[in-house]
């Protein structure tokens, strides 16, 4: 009799813990792109519609430069900048040569004799190693969610950038990822550290600095996985993927990778026969999470990898983007692939492919996957096009006009697509197979970060200020 007294409350006990993580799971975002890496909205009372003076909970002002994404756990949210305390002017423009005489250009001078002789090269131009001379502080804030009040600020880092950066970027374009015990900051060539939610530093890691393409500079967020916390290091000069101790930061494996500068995330697939650390490149490998062991690796080509993967149960999707004359790509890989499962030339599939696009509208935005369709977003020109996952066929390809430049992914909240460009207009349409524009959202900031989400709120991150966007 005790024990079936005992059944129902046995039954209550787990549906309430069953909630409880459910909740917990819907408050919390923890790395780039949400929990799954798939920038899937599960919150039941998030806003369709905001703007300066529409369900804006509060704003905080932003100090410094930051790509960063915002992060949360529970009541706190976590962001990164580094912020400029010395820097070296802008190098003044080379005036161009003077011409030279018509005369002269037609291969004689005024006087009729033999032309002079051609002037010399001029040597080249010393490497600018002003940067050296430049002070920077990284910083790690942590806000409280409610109200956006700054909670704690801890100076990771300051001193003199170790790489030269392009005028265009900044020093901290990696989003930090959180257990809910310790939070990751990493800023690339500056630096791995690791803090308790309460702002005590516990470990720092040096993985080195590197040069990268056109001074770009670094872009591929840690990822944590049970215990362990994974950095892609993709450069000009030493590429590599290492598995680190999340508590101790002590090194785990490493895998050298044959690849240059590259800016996307890894991510965990979970399937139905493993579960499997996916990195992009130009050549996308999957490794054993826990010991490095490589599974299988597919050459993507494309021409930059900067969207990150995306997974359904058993089926992956990745690519990289295209520039000019050299188009984007897109694979669908299946669950248990093994070994080099490139498709042979002139074909679209292999043991482990299932279908791919060598020419596909893949651009800097990462693909959004919802309800079995696959969503592109293009970097300029407000292109959208809608793939079916299962098939790969195209669905629709579709155009928003006076978009501006789109860095930011892609989400789908309630059957709706929502994506913002640099200018602060988030856009919104329906998802499924009929394309309707819905309406739009302004703010007036510029956005290159990924939103988060939390609760019942949005978080967007500007340039100048953080959002919090709720009823």
């Amino acid at each position: 009799m005790k024990q079936k007294a005992r059944k129902p409350l046995i039954i209550k006990i787990f549906l309430y813990l069953h909630v409880l993580f459910i909740t917990s799971c819907t408050q919390n975002w923890p790395q780039f792109r949400g929990p799954e890496s798939n920038m899937i909205a599960t919150a039941k009372n998030l806003p369709d519609t905001w703007g300066p003076s529409e369900n804006i909970r509060w704003s905080t002002e932003i100090e410094g430069e930051s790509w960063t994404s915002p992060v949360v756990w529970g009541n706190k949210i976590f962001i990164t900048s580094a912020i400029p305390v010395k820097v070296s002017p802008a190098p003044e423009r080379q005036a161009p040569p003077p011409p030279r005489p018509q005369a002269e250009a037609a291969g004689t001078s005024g006087s009729g004799q033999n032309p002079p002789p051609p002037p010399q090269r001029p040597p080249d131009p010393e490497e600018d190693k002003s940067y050296l001379e430049e002070i920077y502080r990284w910083e790690v804030s942590c806000l409280d969610l409610k109200t956006g009040e700054i909670l704690w600020k801890e100076v990771a880092k300051e001193g003199n950038p170790r790489t030269k950066k392009n005028r265009a970027t900044n020093y901290a374009s990696e989003t930090p990822v959180t257990n809910g015990k310790r939070l990751y900051a990493y800023f690339g060539n500056n630096g791995l550290y690791c803090y308790d939610l309460e702002g005590t530093l516990l470990w720092e890691k040096d993985l080195g600095a590197y040069p990268t393409l056109n001074g770009w500079g670094t872009g591929s967020s840690p990822l944590l996985y049970k215990d362990m916390l994974y950095v892609q290091v993709d450069n000009e000069e030493s590429s590599f993927l290492v598995a680190l101790d999340a508590e101790s930061g002590e090194e785990i494996w490493k895998k050298e990778r044959d690849e240059l500068t590259n800016y996307s995330t890894p991510i965990i697939w979970k399937n139905s026969i493993r579960t499997e650390l996916v990195s992009g490149g130009k050549t996308a490998r999957s490794y054993d999470p826990l010991t490095g062991e490589l599974f299988w690796e597919l050459e993507i080509a494309g021409y930059y990898n900067i969207p990150s993967p995306v997974s359904g149960q058993d089926m992956l999707y990745l690519g990289n983007a295209g520039y000019r004359d050299t188009p984007g790509t897109l694979f669908c890989i299946s669950a248990g692939a093994e070994g080099d499962i490139t498709p042979t030339e002139g074909e679209s599939t292999s043991s482990g492919v299932v279908w791919s696009h060598p020419d596909a509208p893949t651009s800097n935005p990462s693909p959004l996957l919802y309800e079995e369709l696959l969503y592109l977003l293009s970097s300029r020109g407000g292109e959208i096009t809608c793939i079916d996952a299962v098939t790969g066929k195209q669905v629709y390809k579709e155009k928003i006009d006076n978009v501006a430049g789109c860095w930011a992914s892609p989400w789908a909240y309630k059957d709706k697509i929502f994506f913002t460009d640099e200018k602060g207009v988030t856009q919104v349409f329906n998802a499924g197979r009929n394309f309707e524009v819905l309406h739009q959202n302004v703010l007036e900031d510029k956005f290159w970060a990924s939103i988060a989400v939390s609760g019942d709120a949005y978080l967007m991150k500007g340039t100048e200020q953080i959002y919090c966007i709720g009823y």
